[in-house]
């Protein structure tokens, strides 16, 4: 008989049995009554929280996930396993009590629906907008309980209006390092006015603000304004006609997308001025509830690091260097600036210095074609290329020597592109001997090394003998005597104090923190993203526009794609779509003192922008007033006990945004909290990293990827198409032809199903592989907790008000004890395991179940499988909604065992086993154990020496 055959005989053997299609009955019916009925709406207070008792005397919990991306791919099922968790725990939440605010917006700015756009000339709001309506209905279909009312996209103009809003709260204001918080820059202006803060000129003097010129004041305001234009060395692909940030960069200096070659340029960009927070930034994270290796991450790419500015004469000026190791001064030999640096060409004279070595030209005639060349050279590597250890060190003399402050040596500068612009100040002094990297660049250019670290080891003080170079923070400075200070003899920690005190007294250099982290380069030359509210007048000087001229939406253009040019032409620059649109870019603006011609900004922000504040929005969704209502962002996101600085209580994505996403959301809450308009320091209290839902991808002989529902296996092997083909874990997506939709899954099985297996399969923060044949496991579990509250014939309700027998109340009261315990950490495959474990026992007992078992265990399940325990309450007579219900409530009583086996030892050996109460005394027990016959028999008569108890499950006899 066909497996047709026989599930057509079982549905009519049990008409009302739980199948597929009743799932999906049942599960749209909810679904349909929940959106109609509101059950997700999470109040706000209104007006002042004081005239709100009743919700502020509720406990609160803002549950978020991290913003998804509407792909036109749709959701494949490891997609929602962060959904799921979220879902589960917030409904948990809501049945012990609290008011809990769960939704679901959407990142919708980007690059795939702009490069969708250029494709099929389809406007990216189209087809963002149809990827939206799928990837919602896909999320519906998994019973997710979102209040509806709080999403939103980022392409909307309504929300993107108050981006705009941000980012000129951000331009119109700087970081008071007295105060250390930013500040309105109209204060600083003031402090210019009256004259309580000079104004340095280029040549060190100083100017009146009122001697200024227009152009002059906004050059001194943007050294200073939070958000600020430059030009910046930039990731310029000319293959794809944009600037790319550094994650959109292979190692091997090419596109991501297209491969095609990215040189560095410099471009008039905007930044934000995040440097300023980096010692916040730091600090704050010990306040915060997330996971270490997240935690790391952040302090890595922040990077402080405690050394000293020096500076290192040369043509009456200075090369200025950051350094940690000041107690090495003595061992520089040479100093090397990035290809980068503004200072180099000041510093590259026209013919090279007499007996200049060879090798250090690269065989040019004269250093200006040298250092042209390398610079070239260098464009076409990524950062992460210039800074691998590789074997063969490369650079150029400049022709020109600068000075070493502490011994008056005359030092050549070289360019190399293993120094990067954007750490320190793109400048370093080379300490050979105890760096690997100056070390390789020594010897590969024959410059001198002098040993100023006392090796611990016995290869001697000539570094021109060593292998490679030491380091070490232990040891004693030698070699380092001059005129005016000596720090032989001195340990590091020392040597470094004397040093720096030294430099400060002779006015050359200074103590300082510096940081890895650089400024957020915050410039797109794409369509699909934020316009920038500024406009700039005939001198070029950016003005930002007013609040009422807010949104700034995007115009309409007839080609979505930047102008692209020859992939290896470096000597290129972007041309924007925006700029193509004349009556857009060039307008007349009344910004106050009358109509003024101005040109738009014509760049885009990146698409980190939408994402940097989406948590305030969900607070306040329709607020055409204000970012937030002031109280309502208070009672969300407030400081409370235990988390000074506030922010969301839960928030669960992926650990890949460990750095950029979460630093960059971090510096626009400071700012804004600085700046008065929230009171939330920061914006995510407590971070969960999921882990990933992995599958098999299987390539054939050519490595190219097929498709995972055609392959066989066969002898421990696979084939596909008769051919074989081998098998490797990794992730899942359409590209890998192994992507499993939720729809699939819930139209065989039911979203409950594909919920419980979800949370099942490992716990939630470890990756885990996927497999369809399992799922039919959570699927029976349904079943069976379906038959035992329905019959499958007859379809009516089968519990009675009998009362329980002592071990079902027993399973019962430790399956709530434990699945509280477990919804509350968030552990939920173990949460399952304890409901499956009772509702086993209630089929192997056979029966009916008493109506006292079955509604808590329907309300053990309901945060996890919801449509069916929606269904199964309302069967059981019930009339309210088991999402507000109270989550049931352990009777101590039962949850300890009756009794435990004690296991008594003589000379080492299990001679008893005694069933006794859990609280019963080491002395109780003892008595028992000596008393017990087989006990009793293994002593013999021997005499006791000592008596071991470990009440109450252990007794260990030491015999004489």
């Amino acid at each position: 008989m066909s497996e047709t055959t026989t599930a057509a005989t079982a549905e009519v053997a049990a008409p009302h049995r739980y199948t597929a299609g009743l799932a999906a009955e049942i599960e749209a019916r909810w679904q349909d009554f929940w959106d109609a009925d509101g059950t997700y709406e999470a109040p706000n207070p209104s007006g002042d929280l004081a005239g709100d008792p009743e919700l502020v005397a509720k406990p609160k919990k803002f549950i978020m996930d991290m913003f998804p991306y509407p792909s036109g791919a749709g959701l494949h099922v490891g997609h929602p396993l962060g959904y799921i968790a979220t879902d589960v725990f917030a409904r948990f939440q809501r049945m012990t009590g609290h008011n809990v605010l769960h939704t679901l917006g959407f990142d919708a700015f980007g690059l795939p629906a702009e490069q969708y756009a250029v494709q099929t000339g389809t406007h990216p709001r189209v087809s963002t907008e149809a990827n939206i309506e799928n990837m919602k209905a896909q999320l519906r279909g998994l019973g997710l309980g979102h209040d509806k009312r709080r999403s939103f996209a980022t392409i909307d103009p309504d929300y993107y209006k108050w981006t705009q809003w941000i980012f000129l709260q951000i331009f119109n204001s700087w970081y008071d390092e007295e105060a250390a918080k930013a500040r309105p820059i109209g204060e600083l202006v003031a402090q210019f006015e009256s004259g309580d803060r000079a104004v340095q000129g280029a040549d060190g003097t100083t100017r009146a603000w009122n001697e200024l010129t227009a152009s002059e004041r906004a050059d001194v305001l943007s050294e200073y304004r939070l958000a600020y234009a430059s030009d910046a060395p930039v990731n310029w692909c000319p293959g794809l006609g944009t600037v790319l940030a550094n994650e959109e960069v292979t190692a091997d200096g090419r596109s991501e997308r297209g491969n095609f070659p990215v040189f560095k340029a410099k471009l008039r960009q905007w930044n934000m001025r995040i440097t300023a927070y980096a010692d916040r930034l730091l600090d704050d994270l010990d306040a915060l509830d997330w996971p270490e290796a997240i935690k790391l991450q952040q302090r890595n790419w922040i990077g402080r690091s405690e050394g000293a500015r020096v500076d290192f004469p040369i043509d009456g000026e200075a090369i200025t260097v950051f350094t940690t190791r000041q107690d090495t001064l003595f061992g520089a030999t040479y100093m090397v600036l990035a290809p980068e640096h503004p200072l180099v060409e000041k510093f590259t004279p026209d013919a090279w210095p007499e007996g200049t070595h060879e090798v250090w030209t690269g065989g040019h005639a004269t250093p200006a074609e040298a250092v042209a060349a390398y610079r070239t050279q260098a464009a076409s590597k990524s950062d992460v290329e210039r800074q691998a250890e590789a074997k063969d060190k490369t650079g150029v003399f400049t022709g020109t020597f600068a000075t070493n402050p502490v011994n008056g040596e005359q030092v050549p500068v070289f360019i190399a592109d293993y120094v990067l612009m954007g750490y320190g100040t793109g400048a370093i002094m080379a300490v050979p001997a105890h760096d690997t990297r100056d070390f390789a660049f020594a010897r590969a250019f024959e410059l001198p090394m002098r040993c100023v670290v006392e090796p611990s080891d016995d290869r001697g003080t000539d570094a021109s003998t060593w292998d490679d170079a030491f380091a070490s923070y232990d040891a004693k400075i030698v070699n380092s005597a001059g005129e005016e200070i000596s720090l032989d003899g001195l340990g590091v920690v020392d040597a470094k104090a004397r040093m720096t005190e030294w430099l400060e007294r002779k006015g050359i250099g200074e103590g300082t923190v510096n940081f890895r982290l650089r400024d957020w380069l915050f410039s797109r030359q794409r369509y699909w993203g934020e316009p920038f509210p500024i406009v700039y007048d005939e001198d070029g000087i950016a003005h930002s526009l007013p609040e009422s001229m807010l949104p700034l939406e995007l115009p309409e253009v007839e080609d979505y794609s930047p102008r692209t040019f020859d992939p290896d032409d470096a000597n290129t620059s972007p041309e924007t779509p925006l700029s193509r649109n004349e009556d857009w870019v060039n307008v007349t603006l009344d910004l106050g003192d009358g109509p003024k011609k101005y040109r738009r900004e014509t760049n885009t922000m990146p698409n980190w922008a939408g994402s940097c504040w989406y948590e305030l929005r969900y607070l306040d969704p329709h607020n055409d007033q204000k970012l937030v209502d002031p109280a309502i962002e208070q009672y969300w996101m407030g400081p409370r006990e235990g988390r000074p600085h506030g922010g969301v209580d839960l928030y669960v994505g992926g650990a890949e945004h460990a750095v950029l996403h979460l630093l960059y959301a971090r510096f626009w809450s400071k700012v804004l909290f600085d700046l008065g308009h929230v009171s939330s320091a920061e914006p995510f209290h407590k971070l969960f990293n999921q882990g990933m839902i992995q599958a098999f991808v299987y390539r054939d002989s050519r490595g190219i990827a097929v498709s995972a529902a055609e392959v066989e296996e066969r002898d421990g092997a696979y084939y596909h198409q008769g051919e074989k083909v081998s098998r490797l874990l990794g992730k899942m997506g359409k590209s890998l032809k192994n992507a499993v939709t939720p729809d699939e899954i819930c139209a065989e099985y039911g979203a409950d199903t594909l919920r419980l297996y979800e949370m099942a399969m490992g716990p939630l923060d470890v990756s885990r592989p996927w497999d369809t044949r399992a799922v039919v496991g959570q699927f029976r579990l349904l079943q069976r907790l379906w038959r035992n509250v329905v019959d499958e014939a007859t379809g009516e309700v089968t519990v009675v008000d009998a009362e329980p027998d002592e071990e079902t109340l027993r399973a019962l009261h430790k399956a709530i004890d434990g699945v509280r315990q477990d919804l509350e950490g968030m552990r939920f495959n173990t949460a399952i395991a304890k409901v499956t474990e009772l509702n086993n026992h209630l089929t192997k007992a056979g029966g009916p179940v008493a109506r006292s078992v079955a509604e808590p265990l329907v309300l053990l399940i309901a945060p996890l499988a919801p449509h069916i325990a929606e269904e199964l309450w309302r069967r059981l007579g019930r009339t309210d909604s088991v999402v507000h219900h109270d989550f049931p409530v352990a009777d101590p009583a039962y949850v300890v065992d009756e009794t435990v086996t004690c296991v008594v030892q003589v000379k080492g050996k299990v001679k008893a086993r005694l069933e006794v109460s859990p609280a019963i005394s080491d002395e109780e027990l003892e008595k028992v154990a000596l008393a017990d016959e087989k006990v009793v028999a293994a002593l013999g008569g021997a005499g006791i020496r000592k008596v071991i108890v470990r009440a109450p499950k252990l007794v260990n006899i030491v015999t004489a």
